[in-house]
Formats: structure tokens, C-alpha cells, sequence
């Protein structure tokens, strides 16, 4: 499958970023831009999109009074992964859809790499099995400030096992998204959700405009 990309008609956009930095309403902002466009989008989410990952964000959300293993979590998110690659994500971009994923594998460096502490190597290796030479188009990384974030995620409610996690955590995620992103410039955007949704909207309007000829 290292030639994967060469079927694919479609745009894979994905959105990254800590709990509360607003991937999900910048999602449906751009699906309705892509929309009024005259585009086919398909909106889906990590881990989750299939039955099968749905059954698996269940248990990586619970929270439990037994822990999961680092290395657990990792497995289970790559494995939800493979599933969602292979029943929605490459169909809908054979088909010449543009797929805008609410997280991927960047967040496997992220959470389980930056957060957990596994290697990146470590992560590597299990992404080559999964989707080798499969990338995203465009990366986008939502920001705003921890307090900030951290606000939104309370007004919600209960929260999941990743949203009970330390300040620390995050603080290290985050830190993980921005090398990511330093690395790759070329696929990856960083945008600041603190000015009012419409703003950060047309900023990611027009990322995907420059990137994308539309």
C-alpha cells in the first residue's frame, strides 16, 4: 500500500490540537465552506468513524478505576485507525471526496508520544504498518491558551479520561503539536482559536484557499 496515494482523487484535511481549542465547530465551519463551494466533504473522527472505532473510543474515553497501559491506548488508537482507513477514510477519497478528520495519527505523537512518553520510533513503526506513505494534504493545528482551553472543556460537563488529564499533560501535547508542526511546515498550519470563531474560520479559509487553488 505504499503507493496508496496515487488512487486517492480526494483532499484529507485533518484538525489537531488539545481538548477545547474548537477543532469541532472550525470542522463544520469548513465542511459548509467546502459545501458552498460545490465540493463532496465527508466529516468523521479519530478514534471513532466505523462501529468498530466507536466500540474502541468507548474504552479509551471511560473513565476507569484501572488504567490503561501507554502502550495499550497506542494499540487501540492504531487499531481504530486501521479500521477507519480502510471502510471510510480511502473509499470517500477514491470517490473525490475531501475528508476532514477531527484528529489522526498526529495525535498518536502527540498524546501517546508528548503526553505518554512512547518514542517516536516507536509510533513510527506501527504507523508504517498502518498507512504507509499515507499523509494528510493539510494539517491543521488549533490553539489558544491552556486556561482558555481548559475553560471550554469544563463548561461541557463530564469529562473523559483524556480531558481529566494534569495541566502538564497538556502542556507536553501541546509542546509535541508545535514540533510536529516545525517539522513540516509545508503540511502543517497553526492557527490561534482566541479571536471569535468567524475570524478563526476565515483563517482557515484562507489556508485552505492558498493551499489548495480554490
Amino acid at each position: 500500500m505504499a503507493d496508496i496515494s496515487q488512487t486517492l482523487r480526494g483532499k484529507f484535511i485533518t484538525f489537531e490540537g488539545t481538548e477545547g481549542t474548537g477543532k469541532t465547530t472550525q470542522i463544520q465551519c469548513l465542511e459548509e465552506y467546502l459545501h458552498s463551494r460545490g465540493l463532496n466533504v465527508l466529516v468523521t473522527r479519530e478514534p471513532g468513524g466505523t462501529r468498530a472505532g466507536e466500540q474502541v473510543r468507548t474504552v479509551l474515553l471511560e473513565q476507569t478505576e484501572v488504567p490503561l497501559d501507554a502502550r495499550t491506548e497506542l494499540l487501540l488508537m492504531f487499531a481504530a485507525r486501521a479500521q477507519h482507513l480502510a471502510e471510510i477514510i480511502y473509499p470517500a477519497l477514491r470517490d473525490g471526496a475531501w475528508v476532514l478528520c477531527d484528529r489522526f495519527t498526529d495525535a498518536s505523537y502527540a498524546y501517546q508520544g508528548g503526553g505518554r512518553g512512547i518514542s517516536d520510533s516507536d509510533i513510527k513503526e506501527i504507523e508504517s504498518v498502518v498507512h504507509p506513505g499515507f499523509q494528510p494534504d493539510l494539517t491543521i493545528v488549533l490553539t489558544c491558551a491552556l486556561e482558555t482551553a481548559m475553560q471550554r472543556v469544563s463548561s461541557r460537563g463530564k469529562k473523559d479520561r483524556f480531558e481529566r488529564e494534569s495541566q502538564d499533560f497538556f502542556e507536553r501535547v501541546h509542546a509535541a503539536y508545535l514540533k510536529l508542526a516545525g517539522r513540516d511546515p509545508k503540511r502543517f498550519a497553526v492557527i490561534n482559536t482566541e479571536p471569535e470563531i468567524e475570524e478563526v474560520a476565515s483563517r482557515i479559509r484562507q489556508t485552505v484557499d492558498s493551499r489548495f487553488s480554490l
